[in-house]
């Protein structure tokens, strides 16, 4: 065979097997992209979670009704750990090795994301977390999608201790008996002292998960507050909310008397409560149902529409809170990273992660920052008669998270970057 033939047929031999593995390579390339989503359904949390489950949900349909991501549809693997702190961790150990997701989308309380995160790290996952907490962590493997505390803690103390704010000098720290409240008011007793605020003007309380007797706690509450003008702080979790709340009522406790300010008690949290004995008292998150722009607008009928599709139990009275709107926020950012880094491959995702913009239904610009935290937006709001909240103050920028280490002496710092 002469030399030239034999080159043709090496090269027809070379171009096959190349069509070969590209067609292999372009078939795998079309395989669904699974995505975890770790939210509990059922228990104290699920008044919480279930809807931040919807709202992935409804996101990763949206993403797949546009063309998916790099070309490829997004296949969600929902779990419920079921308010249980140690399922979570086995629950995320069989999405990353069993269900092989590329990024996992959840957990509320700071307890069970402290359950998770080892497993996250020793396997190299990635987890976006979309609710307030209480700062201290800084993982390479999560992207912190919700409040640090001077985004909204710090921000809530310093409006009740304004004029504008009721000047209060008596503070009752309340909250459910775990990790983020207990540490979010070591942080807020230490700001407290910077400002002057002596112990025995600080009363401090948690109940468990699930409580529901809150007839004592108020009934103390209400005692405190003769000592001097009062705000109550809560960092009370999950279904305790609703006795609480119509403990509140029961007592007569309005908020011209003794305001109340939540660090965890949005839109969904109010669904059950009779909201007319509470007007006026507060709630400071990062977004709030009622602002008024175009992209929330939006957003909130793409929501409607898509609880009457699903038929789902609130929809009837469709709701969007603050933990809702970060759940949307680290989908999306994370499909832009993607998207950027042109795979899913955890580490270059991380680095495409850094400096992701988005408008949100916030009304601001919110830029993930190279500590693995968002810019974020600080509101208060006043709940109204009907259950919303009304606005009465508002950062004028989204501004980063802080080390929360600064509001406490002793403390060294964080760093700036995981990177």
């Amino acid at each position: 065979m002469k030399r030239r033939s034999i080159l043709k047929l090496s090269a027809l031999a070379a171009a096959l097997s190349f069509a070969g593995f590209s067609h292999l390579a372009i078939a795998q390339s079309k395989e669904p992209i699974k995505v975890g989503i770790l939210h509990s359904l059922s228990g104290t949390m699920a008044i919480s979670e279930t809807s931040l489950k919807d709202m992935d949900l409804m996101v990763i349909d949206q993403i797949n009704k546009s063309g998916g991501v790099l070309g490829r549809k997004l296949e969600p693997v929902v779990v419920d750990p079921a308010s249980n702190w140690p399922l979570f961790a086995e629950k995320a150990r069989q999405l990353l090795t069993k269900d092989k997701v590329s990024v996992v989308f959840g957990c509320w309380t700071s307890v069970s994301r402290k359950s998770v995160l080892p497993v996250f790290e020793e396997l190299n996952g990635l987890l976006f977390y979309p609710v307030q907490y209480e700062g201290e962590e800084m993982s390479r493997n999560v992207f912190y999608t919700g409040a640090a505390p001077n985004q909204q803690a710090i921000p809530a103390v310093e409006y009740l201790m304004s004029k504008e704010g009721g000047g209060a000098k008596r503070w009752v720290l309340l909250g459910t008996d775990y990790v983020y409240p207990r540490t979010t008011n070591k942080i807020l007793r230490a700001f407290l002292h910077s400002k002057g605020v002596k112990d025995d003007d600080i009363q401090e309380t948690y109940t468990p998960f699930g409580f529901s007797d809150y007839q004592t706690i108020v009934a103390n509450i209400k005692k405190f507050s003769q000592g001097g003008k009062t705000a109550v702080v809560s960092t009370i979790n999950g279904d305790s909310n609703v006795p609480f709340y119509k403990e509140l009522g029961n007592a007569g406790l309005k908020a011209k008397d003794v305001p109340v300010v939540a660090f965890s008690v949005g839109e969904e949290e109010l669904r059950g409560v009779d909201t007319k004995p509470l007007v006026g008292q507060l709630a400071a998150w990062n977004y709030f149902m009622s602002i008024k722009n175009p992209v929330n607008d939006e957003w909130k009928k793409q929501w409607a529409a898509y609880s009457t599709e699903k038929k789902l139990p609130g929809a009837s009275k469709p709701l969007t809170d603050d933990p809702m709107e970060a759940s949307r926020t680290g989908i999306l950012m994370w499909k832009a990273a993607v998207e950027k880094a042109g795979t899913t491959d955890v580490d270059a995702v991380r680095k495409a992660m850094i400096g992701q913009k988005l408008n949100t239904p916030s009304g601001y610009l919110e830029v993930m920052g190279a500590n693995h935290h968002l810019s974020k937006p600080v509101m208060i709001g006043e709940i109204k008669a009907d259950g919303q909240f009304n606005v009465i103050y508002k950062t004028p920028t989204a501004i980063p998270a802080k080390p929360w280490s600064q509001y406490i002496d002793g403390n060294a710092g964080k760093p700036d970057s995981v990177q």
